[in-house]
């Protein structure tokens, strides 16, 4: 089911993409496969791609008429292109997609009705990739820094890596924002006083462009990352609830 100006979609999936023409469009149509029936709306966030992507994404969206392409006008990395996706969502509850291809859409409304089945307090279903179809030296540099994040910060994540994710939008703007914010959403909506869940999902190959992180890169960013993650658990301070008086 297509959502219409007039009646506002119930699920907004969001894709950030960047340098993906070749994977893109059938990414949109998968979506829209794996969606159907349900009142969903799909964004594309084109994070100022330097090939084909968004001419593709806007060609494909005279057959998807549920899907939307927002565009930056620079570069600003994967966790700002999430970030405006979600502002730009019309639905209280959002999934997230890696846009190269690799998390299978089909698991997403699975993840939607383990959230929505779930207690208010619950905010977000993690997607665990099974069977990891990337190279030993990445699932190595994964596994090892999965383990380090999870013991430091506690947030019970075994794979925070994975793109593939439902959430309420709400409890998202809630949280404060910075670079590389995806990878420590569980830590984060738990400081907030949320409940997380987990779920395997599918993982696939790659069929088209490249990835845009390196171990080394991926390695520097989460040291400072992580440090900053766990200050703002320290300041963090629970007043169990609020009433109107």
């Amino acid at each position: 089911m297509a959502s219409s100006p007039d009646i506002p979609p119930e699920i907004s999936v969001v894709v950030p993409v960047f340098d993906e023409e070749g994977a893109a469009p059938t990414l949109a149509r998968e979506i829209a496969a794996a969606f159907t029936g349900r009142n969903a709306e799909i964004i594309f966030v084109d994070d100022a791609s330097r090939d084909g992507t968004r001419a593709a994404l806007k060609a494909v969206a005279a057959e998807i008429p549920q899907l939307r392409v927002v565009g930056h006008r620079r570069n600003a990395g994967q966790s700002r292109a999430i970030r405006t996706g979600v502002l730009a969502a019309r639905a209280p509850i959002v999934v997230t997609l890696d846009g190269d291809g690799q998390n299978d859409p089909a698991d997403g409304p699975a993840l939607v009705d383990s959230l929505l089945a779930g207690p208010p307090e619950l905010a977000l279903v993690g997607g665990e990739r099974v069977k990891r179809q990337d190279s030993q030296a990445k699932k190595l540099a994964s596994r090892i820094g999965n383990g380090v994040r999870k013991r430091l910060l506690k947030d019970a994540a075994n794979d925070t890596g994975c793109g593939l994710k439902a959430f309420r939008r709400e409890a998202f703007l809630r949280l404060p924002y910075f670079d590389h914010i995806h990878r420590y959403l569980p830590a984060l909506m738990l400081r907030e006083g949320y409940r997380v869940d987990f779920r395997p999902v599918n993982h696939r190959h790659r069929q088209t462009g490249r990835s845009k992180y390196t171990n080394l890169g991926r390695l520097t960013a989460s040291l400072s990352d992580l440090v900053g993650v766990m200050w703002l658990q320290s300041r963090a301070r629970d007043p169990g609830g609020a009433d109107e008086l």
